[in-house]
């Protein structure tokens, strides 16, 4: 082989050493899936947008959170701010200048999965020497896989010196979905209500990613098409 190829492929050679040992250090498997996290978020925000309190334009309000749980219960009370905050009224972080005091409290703020499976699921079958097994993936023919968050609010207002009833919610409800279908095992798509049609979800996508590294490494061509759906 010429020296003078070896010295050509050297650049080449090095960037891929490079670049691999960038990806792995910067992989990484959060806790929680951000469709999870979406699909919560998303059903907080419209059980939200739906709480009204009959409470006076201006009033100072304190918002007592002490029953107020779930996942992502910081973000799911911050729209509930900000929905009484479009009615006008005037939150406080101190409770003694408070004149009215809003209890929230949340009866659901979690996710549901279910699916449905024509096939074969994922087995583990006994295998030789004895002691070990063998996984056989899931084949599916047809199989559809839901992920549902849900959200329950209510809100009940109270005045802050005599403890009186000003106003109460009815409980308001949010939800929101994320379906994956797959036919015939290599057939999938995904659909839901957890994105709006507007948003950019192609910026990672491996098109723009080759689009940006050097045509001299040999990434080149149409890759527009690859990991679209």
């Amino acid at each position: 082989m010429p020296p003078q190829f070896l010295l050509r492929c050297l650049p080449c050679l090095a960037a891929g050493f490079l670049l691999a040992a960038c990806t792995t250090e910067r992989s990484s498997v959060p806790q929680r899936t951000a469709t999870e996290q979406l699909l919560i978020s998303t059903a907080a925000d419209r059980a939200a947008a739906d709480l009204s309190l009959s409470i006076p334009k201006g009033t100072r309000v304190y918002i007592d959170r002490q029953y107020f749980q779930g996942y992502d219960d910081g973000y799911a009370l911050n729209a509930i701010r900000t929905q009484f905050l479009r009615q006008g009224l005037a939150l406080v972080d101190d409770r003694a200048q408070a004149q009215a005091i809003v209890n929230v409290s949340s009866g659901a703020l979690s996710t549901d999965e279910k699916s449905l499976l024509i096939g074969i699921p994922a087995l583990q079958l006994p295998a030789l020497p004895v002691g070990t097994s063998v996984s056989v993936p899931e084949i599916a023919l047809f199989k559809t896989a839901q992920d549902k968050g849900v959200a329950k609010f209510i809100a009940t207002g109270y005045d802050a010196k005599t403890g009186k009833l000003i106003a109460t919610t009815d409980p308001q409800y949010g939800f929101s979905h994320q379906t994956n279908h797959t036919i015939l095992l290599f057939f999938s798509w995904e659909s839901g209500d957890l994105v709006p049609p507007n948003a950019d979800q192609k910026s990672l996508s491996v098109g723009n990613i080759a689009r940006g590294i050097p045509n001299e490494l040999g990434f080149t061509g149409n890759t527009d098409r690859s990991m679209s759906r």
